[in-house]
Parts: C-alpha cells; sequence; structure tokens
C-alpha cells in the first residue's frame, strides 16, 4: 500500500468544526480523507464511518441511493457525540468510477438491480479496497471503533486492518421510492443489515 499522509487543516461544516486530515495514494493518485472531532488517538473506541465517495448522492442529492443521507446522518451523529472519525474513500460507485456508476444506473433504469448492472458492464458486485485503512487508523492511533454501518464487509474490513469494532450500529436513514430496489438489492445479495 503507497497510501501516505499528506497534511491536516481545519473544515467547518454545519456539524461542528472537524479536522480534514489528507492521505494520497502513490500507486493510483487517488486523494483520501479522514473528517476527526475532538481527540481520537487516545486510545479510546471512536465513533466512526466508513463511507464511500458517492458523487450522485453525497453532492448531487441523488435520490437512487441512501450515501448522501448516511453522511450527513453520520456527520450529525460525531457532531452529537463530540468525538469520532469519518473514513472517506474515492471508490466511486463501490469501486467501479463515475462514468461506468453512469451506465450501471442506465442499465438500472431498464430493469436490472445494482449488482446485476455492475456485472454487466464486466465489474463485481462490490469492488472497494478497505486496505487503505490500515494506514490511515495507524496515523491517528486509532485502534478501536464504534461503527456505523450496515455493511458487514466493513466491520470485517476494519477488523482486518487490526482496528477492533467494539460496537456495530446500524445506519438506517434516507429511504425513498426511488430507492426501494436498491436498498433491498443491499440486503439480499450484498447481506447489508437492516
Amino acid at each position: 500500500m503507497a497510501l501516505q499522509f499528506i497534511e491536516t487543516s481545519k473544515l467547518p461544516t454545519p456539524w461542528g468544526v472537524f479536522d480534514i486530515h489528507g492521505f494520497e495514494d502513490a500507486e493510483t493518485g487517488k486523494e483520501h480523507i479522514v473528517l476527526t472531532l475532538g481527540d481520537v488517538t487516545d486510545g479510546l473506541p471512536v465513533l466512526a464511518r466508513i463511507h464511500s465517495e458517492c458523487l450522485t448522492g453525497d453532492a448531487l442529492f441523488s435520490m437512487r441511493c441512501d450515501c448522501g443521507s448516511q453522511l450527513q446522518a453520520a456527520l450529525q451523529r460525531i457532531s452529537e457525540e463530540g468525538r469520532g472519525a469519518l473514513f472517506y474513500l474515492r471508490q466511486e460507485g463501490r469501486g467501479i468510477g463515475l462514468i461506468n456508476k453512469i451506465r450501471a444506473y442506465k442499465l438500472q433504469d431498464e430493469g436490472a438491480d445494482t449488482v446485476e448492472a455492475n456485472e454487466r458492464l464486466g465489474f463485481g458486485a462490490d469492488m472497494r479496497d478497505y486496505s487503505l485503512l490500515k494506514v490511515m487508523c495507524e496515523h491517528l492511533n486509532i485502534t478501536q471503533v464504534k461503527l456505523m454501518t450496515n455493511n458487514p464487509r466493513k466491520i470485517a474490513a476494519m477488523e482486518s486492518q487490526g482496528v477492533e469494532v467494539v460496537e456495530r450500529l446500524p445506519l438506517q436513514t434516507g429511504q425513498n421510492p426511488h430507492n426501494a430496489k436498491y436498498l433491498a438489492t443491499k440486503s439480499g445479495k450484498l447481506g447489508h443489515l437492516f
């Protein structure tokens, strides 16, 4: 893994003033961040979320997914707790990229579910790589988390990087008629816990 820490600065948000920690992967050129609030380096379990980039949901307010509402809910919970970390990984479309995600959306418009669409494009159902969490957690001295997730794969990812998940906190938000099939597929085919 060629991920390296670059810099930290303040990031004021509607939920509070976070520290934003920038990391760069020399192999892929991708940049990833961690937003932290409070002291996360004290060895105590940290309220955390692993969030994969979703431009359509996070920034364009798409209702096809629950990503944007999960991002906002996680930042709100961290703010309420006064301490936490949000790992924002640049892995659009479960790792297939933005343009391929748009292609997958087109296949979904024609009746495919999110897994079938990715597979028809020649990709796996979930192509994300969580190994970069190790460098991020080591840099921040995070060894235990209370993980906000519905995805058992993220729990396994943290634990495989040597970070103990002491608690899983469900993060169910943003359900609407436009993403009902998407959420059912996440549960039925990807094993998400709802």
